[in-house]
């Protein structure tokens, strides 16, 4: 009886028959979803008026995942347009799931806004001065910056020659309110407010806290700059 035992076992084995499924996710099940996920976005950055290149990273043969019952996600693990070698999260959802991280190759052109020609520290930006070319979008992890309009009066943070791509952190907003200007200083609390004349004491931007002094009281106190002449406090 014993003998009947083991030989049905190893007949169960060999003839592909086992009580327990050895079915697995291999390295090139993943490799594959990988590429399909890659190859699904390039068509959509296409269809918005970029050109991608993507390759997928290496993944070890030997790998042996537990069998998906449905196909794996894939999503990215970061965004993209901000590196050229983003991880793809590859995932599996079921009685038995697992995730993983694919390294992966990516290029994405599309227009950017650079400079027309060199501008100086402190100049301020019109239209005229940059102009709108084909770059590599993902080159910087500081991204780009693609409307004329997000960048018209703002301030260069320092010298940039023609043909450079505008970053968010080449640029800066200029002061809403100067040293000594006189502001409103509005006080407010839900929908009640109350306000006063001012001077400031030093120079802000939109959102920046500056010193003012309340030209009634003589008290200095500190507000945000809302708008150019205008402070607000909370009550």
């Amino acid at each position: 009886m014993r003998m009947r035992i083991i030989f049905l076992a190893v007949f169960l084995v060999f003839t592909g028959q086992p009580a327990i499924s050895l079915a697995q996710t291999s390295a090139a099940d993943i490799q594959r979803t990988a590429e399909h996920f890659l190859s699904d976005w390039s068509e959509t950055m296409a269809a918005n008026g970029y050109k991608t290149r993507f390759e997928v990273g290496s993944i070890d043969r030997r790998l042996a995942l537990a069998a998906c019952e449905s196909a794996p996600s894939a999503s990215f693990a970061g965004d993209p347009t901000n590196s050229t070698n983003p991880s793809l999260l590859i995932a599996c959802s079921g009685e038995r799931p697992w995730r993983m991280y694919v390294p992966a190759r990516i290029e994405i052109h599309g227009p950017a806004l650079v400079a027309s020609r060199a501008l100086a520290r402190g100049e301020r930006l019109t239209p005229q001065l940059v102009r709108t070319e084909t770059v590599q979008i993902n080159a910087s992890r500081r991204g780009v910056i693609t409307q004329a309009a997000q960048v018209s009066g703002m301030m260069v943070r320092r010298p940039v020659s023609a043909g450079t791509v505008l970053t968010p952190d080449l640029l800066e907003a200029p002061n809403a309110i100067e040293r000594g200007d006189h502001v409103v200083i509005t006080a407010r609390s839900g929908s009640f407010s109350v306000s006063t004349r001012g001077k400031a004491l030093a120079s802000a931007s939109v959102g920046e806290q500056v010193l003012v002094k309340n030209l009634r009281s003589e008290r200095t106190v500190k507000a945000r700059a809302t708008r150019p002449g205008h402070v607000e406090i909370p009550m």
